[in-house]
């Protein structure tokens, strides 16, 4: 069992598989938060929903608090501040000890790297991003802060996707593109061009479908 207790975000879908992962990963979950007030005192997968960080100060310097537990990046990145906030340590970046790593890659520091990621060289992945399972991250792949990649994603090389963006599942990228900050890649789709930020693009070839507030 590994020294650092874990709490985190979310009880939903993806908290409960970074659950799992903490657990192959031989660390102890405590509990999940959540900020909905009927939410406390509930069960997960066994495990207890124990709230917000309100409720648990008498274990601030006993935990860290792993915030890639949502899906959202706007969600993410508030969370993170949050927990800042309150003065709680963050949990340091999980990966599956499936997943394929080459040596010449960057970590930053929160994020979730699932089964069946293959990540080859020269790829950055900065902090609080969730690569799902199945992902290829092609060479020379930039990935910045709170990005979510959802399960089957493939990213071609010299890619670059900017702050906050959501990818979703089964979607491709073309090499040498740049996803702008904030936007929104829907499921299946395959990007051949430069996406703007905070637009919402789909479709086979992907298309501006319109903006994000």
């Amino acid at each position: 069992m590994k020294d650092s207790k874990l709490v985190i975000w979310g009880c939903g879908g993806m908290g409960r598989e970074v659950n799992h992962l903490c657990e192959q990963l031989g660390y102890e979950v405590v509990g999940f938060l959540d900020e909905r007030p009927e939410m406390r005192g509930q069960m997960v997968d066994e495990t207890p929903v124990l709230g917000d960080l309100p409720d648990i100060m008498h274990l601030q310097d006993q935990l860290k608090v792993v915030c890639a537990g949502v899906g959202s990046p706007q969600l993410k990145k508030r969370l993170v501040q949050k927990t800042r906030d309150y003065g709680f340590s963050l949990a340091e970046t999980l990966v599956h000890p499936a997943v394929q790593l080459s040596r010449k890659i960057n970590l930053g520091i929160g994020s979730i790297i699932c089964a069946g990621t293959i990540i080859t060289i020269n790829v950055h992945i900065g902090h609080f991003v969730i690569v799902n399972s199945s992902v290829t991250l092609a060479h020379d792949v930039r990935i910045s802060d709170y990005v979510t990649l959802s399960p089957g994603v493939n990213i071609s090389g010299n890619v670059t996707v900017e702050e906050g963006v959501f990818i979703g599942t089964g979607s491709a990228l073309g090499e040498k593109i740049t996803i702008g900050p904030w936007s929104m890649i829907g499921g299946g789709a395959f990007v051949k061009d430069d996406v703007p930020g905070g637009v919402l693009y789909a479709g086979v070839p992907a298309v501006y479908k319109k903006d994000l507030i």
